[in-house]
């Protein structure tokens, strides 16, 4: 990878902290706070806002677009409703590249033209959950597009059609990364086109994208990058718009130290997304694609808490999530089996 477009870390952690968006926190996100910020640019000349369609429930579905350039570049967040973190992390993005004129966000504005979808699923957001109004998972939905919503965005890509697209989740704090005693606080993914994993054209350039990111993260995070199983699900999202041609990057975002509102995460979201669109705005080939599979693999090997007792067996718990509006509560939930070989992001010792 060539140094020249990876950017430095003290800088990008400086910009992920000045642009964050103070009035969105926490893990439940809905179509109502990021109204009040679309709200803000209607009269913008640099970002255009445009409301382009409708939820199973009624609820708006927003569409944002900056830059000028001949990259085009798509980007969609909330597609599963309890997966916040990465509209927080689009929404800070769109705070720099709009109020910033240093010569990273020039250069992407001058070199890509990027629309972003914070929320296609408003109401699985509305409730926390998953699944769609009507209990679509709107990732598995990709062939049958029975939701409302996943027509909707199949309707952006071809008219569009993006040169990338980046597809942002949350993946659960089970996941750790193979090898080391870390969680897998980001995960990037190049999806597969069919049973056999072929790398693709497409694949190629997703692949090179990713190795740009995680060299950055590399620097913020050490091992604590983990590559998401590449399994080939036909119905997936990234997975068909892949085999359609159009290089498509997943992200997921899932737990760091004491972070379970995904402040942080928020943070490491933002620098590796504004990492890879940099990379795009002045890679000129998207070749070299080995160092992807060097990133290790995702492990299911945490859990959320552990008490360590003397004179009975040791307890572990995995944390649910439960809407209690406004605030997401983490119930502790006991977890039976074997938990020898496991992680804990946190361990409570009532032998002291």
């Amino acid at each position: 990878m060539k140094q020249k477009t990876i950017l430095k870390s003290e800088i990008v952690n400086s910009i992920a902290k000045d642009y964050k968006e103070k009035h969105l926190y926490g893990r439940w996100i809905t179509v109502t706070e990021i109204e009040k910020f679309v709200l803000k640019f209607t009269d913008s000349k640099k970002i255009s806002t445009e409301r382009i369609g409708k939820s199973e429930e009624n609820r708006n579905i927003h569409q944002l677009t900056i830059g000028s350039g001949p990259i085009k570049i798509l980007v969609w967040t909330q597609m599963h409703g309890n997966e916040s973190t990465g509209t927080k992390a689009v929404i800070d993005l769109l705070n720099y590249l709009y109020l910033s004129q240093d010569q990273i966000a020039t250069q992407i504005l001058s070199k890509c033209t990027i629309k972003i979808i914070p929320i296609l699923n408003p109401d699985g957001a509305e409730y926390y959950t998953r699944e769609n109004a009507y209990k679509v998972d709107l990732n598995r939905d990709a062939l049958d597009r029975k939701a409302i919503e996943s027509q909707l965005l199949r309707r952006v890509l071809e008219e569009f059609s993006p040169d990338f697209c980046f597809n942002l989740h949350d993946q659960r704090t089970v996941f750790g990364v193979e090898g080391t005693k870390n969680p897998a606080t980001i995960s990037f993914l190049a999806p597969s086109e069919d049973v056999t994993r072929k790398v693709t054209p497409a694949r190629k350039r997703t692949m090179n994208i990713i190795i740009a990111m995680n060299s950055l993260l590399q620097q913020i995070i050490p091992n604590h990058v983990g590559r998401y199983t590449d399994v080939f699900y036909p119905t997936a999202t990234g997975d068909n718009f892949q085999k359609l041609g159009f290089s498509t990057i997943l992200i997921e975002s899932g737990h760091y130290k004491d972070d379970y509102q995904r402040e942080r995460v928020r943070e490491f979201t933002f620098i590796s997304i504004l990492q890879g669109i940099y990379h795009i705005s002045l890679a000129n080939k998207y070749e070299d694609f080995n160092e992807y599979f060097e990133i290790p693999n995702n492990k299911e090997n945490f859990r959320d808490l552990l008490h360590i007792y003397s004179e009975k067996p040791n307890e572990a718990f995995q944390f649910d999530e439960v809407l209690e509006k406004p605030n997401v509560k983490f119930i502790p939930k006991q977890v039976f089996g074997d938990i020898s070989e496991l992680f804990f992001h946190k361990e409570i010792d009532f032998v002291r």
